[in-house]
């Protein structure tokens, strides 16, 4: 079962089916909305945030699902799935993959990475990605025994590279030196930037806002506008 679950993914398009506190389309009423749009659309798999969406994501959808708990504790900059308490209200949820953070920061709850995984391991099946920022982080995920590995991260932590496209160069890198897959994650704009992930040794690549927050594509059309020369 989990291995045709990441098989399936092999070069198709997963969508983030996420909204934060604050946006038109928070609640998981709009992102079952969006969720069905994806599998309509041919997608292959779903990212979700919260354990209700994912809950309500699952009773609408067929597809796999990847799960992630936001929340953030004071002082500490993880903030995908960090503790153990996260961890298990996504299973809990009904996510098929639980996505958390890989990088090596402290935790709110005081345990090491490979200890939240051993424990994970110790009392559930259910597949790893790991969210990275650097090829270390990448490679450190592998040996700590993450099924996948995701670039969510880079350009989100202080000493990821920060720019505006999505990170070809650690897509590439990492590609080359793991053995499980890695899938292109964050700042994809467009369908050319999709491809050439996958031309660089993503085995999938994840899109979420270009898709699902309207505010922003909205907001990148305005501003290609704005400048138009009016005299």
């Amino acid at each position: 079962m989990a291995h045709s679950i990441i098989e399936s993914f092999k070069g198709g398009l997963i969508v983030s089916c996420q909204a934060l506190e604050g946006e038109p389309f928070f609640g998981s009423e709009f992102m079952t909305r969006f969720a069905i749009s994806a599998e309509m659309g041919d997608a292959v798999g779903i990212r979700a945030n919260t354990p209700q969406d994912i809950a309500a994501i699952k009773r609408v959808t067929k597809l796999p699902l990847i799960g992630l708990w936001k929340r953030e504790y004071a002082g500490f900059g993880v903030y995908i799935t960090p503790t153990l308490e996260e961890v298990e209200g996504v299973i809990a949820a009904g996510a098929d993959i639980v996505a958390m953070d890989a990088t090596k920061r402290d935790r709110p709850d005081g345990l090491s990475l490979s200890e939240i995984v051993k424990e994970i391991r110790r009392k559930h099946q259910v597949l790893l990605m790991a969210d990275i920022s650097t090829l270390e982080e990448g490679l450190m995920a592998e040996q700590l025994g993450f099924d996948l590995i995701s670039t969510t991260l880079s350009g989100y932590t202080p000493y990821s590279p920060q720019g505006q496209e999505p990170d070809f160069q650690l897509i590439a890198d990492l590609s080359s030196r793991v053995r499980i897959p890695v899938l292109g994650e964050g700042r994809i704009h467009s369908p050319e930037q999709a491809l050439y992930c996958l031309q660089e040794g993503a085995y999938a690549v994840v899109i979420g806002g270009a898709i699902t927050r309207p505010q922003e594509i909205v907001k990148k059309y305005v501003d290609a506008l704005s400048h138009f020369p009016y005299n």
